[in-house]
């Protein structure tokens, strides 16, 4: 079992004894900070899963260019477990293209246009409802020439599709590379001016050539990067946005730093390496040499005295 630092037990007992649901937004993001994403979520599992159970907001998770692996690392997640918990949960998952059930335009030979089948008409009648936060996962080409023809799903554009999800979003999450800078999708190449993958706030590190920017639609948006996104991050962040931890959009030029990133996962003024449940062991001088011990990985690699986010 990994050794725990002695400073790290005494705030992991004073956290215990606090009231997850009783906590402002600052004390929320203090915890988050002090503890890392993980022992939060373990901390407070419980107390996080019935709270949830009591919110009522929808979530929409559209799909652009990605291979789903941000929304596998969040079902891979164990704090809670989400697979479980979604059975549980009062958050309605409106529509996610991987765990809905199967659909499609046309069902034995007839067209289908009722929203229990046709995803299209689903998708319609959530935007006019309003009221849900919108997950984007993966990026969006917005070439060629401008039309965002290089992904089309059913009769539309994914560029299309994005602009009338985020129209009547109360919020936006981009979850992943993809959906926040572009992703591999968006590296230097000789066709990378042609096939123009944008993020949704961002194209790398661009703020002026964000996606929803093309389609003028003034939104503040939360990006959670990574390749995968880390599942607790993900979590933690819709579910500080559900129960009103994080208010949208008074909250958030606190809460996210230059590229719209929650600063508690990406803290500015320390680093991995001071909240480490490893770092007795690198008071002490003792270091693991091989994979799958107990020590301190520097020797193996870990850059956490640079690192300011988590490892994914």
């Amino acid at each position: 079992m990994v050794e725990m630092s002695t400073g790290m037990k005494n705030l992991t007992r004073t956290l215990e004894s606090m009231d997850f649901l009783k906590m402002d937004r600052r004390t929320f993001m203090k915890a988050v900070s002090a503890l890392g994403a993980t022992a939060f979520l373990g901390t407070y599992q419980t107390e996080i899963v019935n709270a949830l159970e009591f919110a009522e907001t929808k979530l929409i998770w559209i799909h652009g260019s990605e291979c789903t692996g941000c929304s596998e690392s969040l079902l891979n997640g164990g704090n809670p477990d989400v697979a479980q918990a979604l059975t549980k949960l009062n958050v309605n998952l409106a529509y996610h293209e991987t765990l809905c059930m199967q659909q499609g335009i046309w069902n034995d030979g007839e067209l289908v246009n009722t929203s229990e089948l046709n995803s299209e008409i689903l998708l319609e009648d959530l935007y006019k409802e309003g009221n849900y936060i919108l997950v984007v996962e993966g990026s969006i080409p917005n070439g060629p020439d401008g039309s965002g023809r290089y992904l089309v799903i059913g009769n539309k554009t994914f560029k299309e599709t994005l602009g009338e999800a985020a129209e009547n979003a109360n919020a936006i999450v981009a979850v992943g590379a993809c959906a926040c800078w572009g992703g591999i999708t968006s590296a230097d190449s000789d066709i990378e001016k042609e096939t123009d993958y944008r993020g949704v706030a961002f194209k790398k590190t661009d703020a002026s050539k964000g996606m929803l920017k093309e389609l003028g639609i003034d939104k503040p948006v939360i990006n959670i990067p990574g390749c995968p996104a880390h599942p607790d991050w993900i979590l933690l962040t819709l579910g500080a946005v559900i129960l009103g931890k994080i208010k949208i959009p008074d909250d958030l030029p606190a809460a996210l730093d230059q590229y719209g990133r929650p600063k508690v996962f990406f803290p500015p003024d320390h680093t991995v390496h001071e909240n480490c449940p490893r770092r007795g062991y690198y008071d002490r001088g003792e270091f693991d040499e091989e994979v799958g011990g107990e020590k301190c990985l520097w020797k193996l690699g870990c850059k956490a005295p640079y690192a300011h986010a988590d490892c994914g």
